[in-house]
């Protein structure tokens, strides 16, 4: 039997060696994200390579296949998994992008697997496989679930020198007017970037705000000790991006998932009577796996750091230029 689409024979078996997989991992999707709430291993690792090799199971059953019709096959099932998630809502463009440089290899691991055990066992067994195979994954991401770790807090610190004195560069520091509009790229896919930061109060106790495209850090004054360390603790925090979708959408993780703790403004003066500033950030992302997840929010948050310390560099640099 086969379908007919724009005069190509399309067999049915391809079909759904394509529609089985996607239907499947929409359906742990939803279970993971909405029900489990959890974003981890099951999602990012199991469910990529489970797609990738039962893909190949469906279409390699009971005939030979080519590998490189195997290969693409198991491409398309992902790439049409995503597609899928963009349109019903459950995911935005950027966050598939930031998962594609893990999920692809795990599609292509699962390819090579499945067309491996596909030429080993009978037809029967390769059946077997694939049926173990959709059970394991909403049982890894139960056990995800179950499997309570407690979270690193991670640091990051960027640093700036400044030609003007601890003095001049503290009082930007502290607060700082409207930034210009970014032009980093990675600002313009939807990551929220820090607009200008205001105070409430002066010492410890003082509110701090620091303001960005998606809403307001909440910062209590923990440490000022002027002009050399700011330091403060994160009472509230906006979400983390805005999803480019063809919906507004605002998915679980962008609410709690990547957690600012505290952060601090060092300023060291230098012999030449400048200025050494650093700004750290303490934050936690419960997005798995881990050693993934935190390229990309270590990345992140440098690129934050650097808009706003070049910022505070170009305003205490300003009586100097006069």
């Amino acid at each position: 039997m086969e379908s007919k689409n724009a005069g190509y024979s399309i067999p049915t078996q391809r079909i759904l060696s394509i529609l089985i997989p996607c239907l499947f991992g929409w359906a742990c999707t939803y279970f993971t994200t909405d029900i489990l709430r959890a974003y981890s291993y099951g999602l990012f690792i199991w469910l990529p390579f489970v797609i990738g090799a039962t893909s190949t199971l469906i279409y390699t059953y009971k005939k030979q296949s080519p590998a490189k019709a195997a290969k693409n096959n198991a491409y398309l099932t992902l790439l049409t998994f995503c597609i899928g998630l963009l349109l019903f809502a459950w995911e935005g463009f950027i966050c598939l992008v930031m998962a594609a440089p893990i999920g692809f290899p795990l599609t292509y691991l699962g390819y090579v697997v499945a067309k491996a055990f596909s030429k080993s066992v009978s037809a029967n067994g390769a059946h077997t496989a694939g049926i173990l195979m959709f059970i394991s994954v909403p049982a890894f991401m139960v056990f995800d679930d179950k499997n309570v770790v407690i979270d690193p807090i991670r640091s990051v610190t960027t640093s700036i020198e400044i030609n003007a004195s601890p003095e001049a560069v503290w009082k930007n520091v502290v607060a700082f007017p409207q930034l210009a509009e970014p032009t980093e790229f990675v600002f313009k896919t939807g990551i929220a970037y820090p607009i200008n930061a205001t105070i409430d109060g002066q010492g410890v106790g003082a509110i701090r705000y620091c303001n960005f495209s998606t809403g307001s850090f909440v910062e209590p004054i923990k440490v000022w000790d002027e002009p050399k360390l700011l330091k403060f603790s994160v009472e509230q925090q906006p979400a983390p991006m805005k999803e480019i979708s063809f919906y507004d959408i605002k998915p679980n993780h962008l609410h709690g998932y990547w957690i600012s703790k505290e952060g601090q403004f060092k300023l060291t003066k230098l012999a030449n009577g400048g200025t050494l500033l650093e700004g750290t950030t303490w934050y936690v992302n419960k997005n798995k796996p881990g050693f993934y997840w935190t390229i990309w929010s270590d990345f992140i948050v440098h690129q934050i750091h650097e808009r706003v310390l070049s910022h505070i560099k170009v305003q205490a640099e300003i009586p100097t230029r006069k």
